[in-house]
């Protein structure tokens, strides 16, 4: 039989961490999640109490868009573009070649508010007002002045080949089923726009047009 040597320190038990540390590790979790609770107060602070100012009306000044161009704006969070059109180019939206090749020239569908529903699809024939988004996907279609070839004036969608004119009237035989929309806008002076905003005495919400 064998047994310990006397005097023979007995076996220690395996390490354990110094209860000190231990202490040290709690008060520092304790500490962090605490710091964590009063930060998220804070940072909930910083988020505007009315996070919708998208909808907000916006003012554009016209007054440096020259004819042919188009300025982008966001409102909504939709591009929407706004564009200063020829003479040449309004009489092109009114010729009976062009509308045999539209899927909706006269605006029957509710894209637009009744301001709208009219062969130049705005208030002011000179301005268009759109916004930018494909009626098929959601893409944004890109601008063609016809600066070099004004049979191509209007716009056309990179992703699935899909156009509209300058009035934001969709051709047949492509994807998109519906004309771009426009936004609720109004003039405030010859050279000052404003989307987000009827003209006095008219309702119009956005929220009910078709598709956008």
């Amino acid at each position: 039989m064998t047994g310990s040597a006397p005097g023979a320190a007995a076996p220690s038990p395996p390490e354990s961490p110094p209860r000190r540390d231990l202490l040290t590790l709690v008060t520092a979790s304790t500490i962090a999640v605490g710091a964590g609770a009063l930060c998220w107060p804070f940072l909930e602070s910083l988020v505007p109490a009315d996070s919708n100012v998208a909808n907000v009306p916006i003012d554009v000044d016209l007054s440096t868009l020259a004819v042919g161009q188009q300025v982008t704006v966001l409102w909504r969070s939709n591009p929407i573009f706004i564009t200063r059109r020829s003479p040449q180019a309004l009489e092109k939206l009114k010729t009976p070649e062009l509308r045999t090749r539209l899927r909706d020239p006269d605006s029957k569908t509710l894209q637009q508010p009744p301001y709208a529903v009219n062969w130049h699809r705005s208030l002011s024939p000179e301005y268009g007002v759109l916004v930018g988004v494909c009626t098929h996907l959601g893409c944004v279609p890109a601008y063609a002045s016809g600066a070099t070839d004004p049979t191509r004036r209007g716009y056309a969608c990179p992703c699935h080949g899909s156009k509209f004119d300058l009035a934001g009237r969709v051709f047949t035989g492509v994807p998109a089923p519906y004309n771009l929309p426009v936004p609720p806008h109004r003039m405030l002076s010859p050279n000052r726009l404003r989307i987000g905003e009827n003209p006095p005495g008219v309702t119009f919400d956005f929220s009910d047009i078709v598709q956008i």
